[in-house]
């Protein structure tokens, strides 16, 4: 609670979301990608893809998931606008990939272009954030 409480008190620019918002688009986004990325690591499992098509889905998730300890863990906006990119920039190599890998997987392409939106979005928050706030 304590680092939501810091998190609250940082500049955040006139378009920044309320707060309530992140979790009812993170619970959507989150269902796409265990319904989508799934789907790639059973492909991979069963020999249908590549594994370097799933590599960066995999970095994915760890960049994903390390962005919440890292911003409210660590209070460390740098750090985090790092992962976000990271987030962003795996995604898009994830989705390129799979595109060029298999025509029949394409779906999940479309699936995650919220996840791609949303993501660019943060992105943009967290650098602003990062810059409103530097010391």
């Amino acid at each position: 609670m304590q680092a939501y409480s810091w998190y609250s008190l940082l500049i955040k620019p006139s378009w920044a979301p309320p707060s309530w918002l992140f979790g009812p688009v993170w619970t959507v986004l989150y269902a796409i990608i265990a319904i989508s990325f799934g789907t790639v690591f059973y492909k991979v499992a069963t020999r249908q893809l590549s594994w370097m098509v799933a590599l960066p889905f995999a970095l994915n998730l760890v960049f994903n998931f390390a962005f919440t300890p890292i911003q409210f863990g660590l209070k460390n906006n740098l750090l985090a606008a790092a992962d976000i990119v990271l987030v962003v920039g795996t995604l898009t190599w994830a989705l390129f990939a799979l595109w060029h890998a298999s025509p029949d997987m394409h779906w999940v392409v479309y699936a995650n272009i919220p996840y791609l939106v949303w993501g660019t979005f943060a992105l943009c928050l967290q650098f602003t954030i990062t810059y409103l706030n530097r010391i």
